[in-house]
């Protein structure tokens, strides 16, 4: 079981995320307009390095729902490998069955 601190600090950043989003796209869209004026873009950057870095997307790590691991996750499932193999094995998840040969 994950740090109980680790596993509140990024559900605060997902917040953070869906919070800042819409500011965010919209500074990144002036940056990228290369047909607005030099200074206008500039004050856009300016903008966005004054935001929170825990609103950026890249700073949320993916974590297992179950346990809140953060190592060797399925994105797919979000679960980590050991809850995923927990689940498949009681055939809690529809259609995964355990290989045999």
């Amino acid at each position: 079981m994950a740090k109980t601190s680790q596993v509140n600090r990024n559900a605060r950043r997902m917040q953070m995320v869906v919070r800042d989003k819409a500011k965010r796209t919209a500074l990144k869209s002036i940056i990228k307009d290369r047909e607005l004026p030099v200074e206008d873009r500039f004050e856009a950057s300016v903008k966005l390095a004054q935001l929170p870095r825990n609103g950026s997307p890249t700073r949320v790590k993916l974590r297992c729902e179950i346990s809140g691991r953060a190592r060797a996750n399925y994105r797919k499932f979000r679960l980590s490998r050991i809850a995923l193999r927990d689940l498949a094995s009681s055939g809690q998840i529809p259609g995964m069955v355990k290989a045999s040969w």
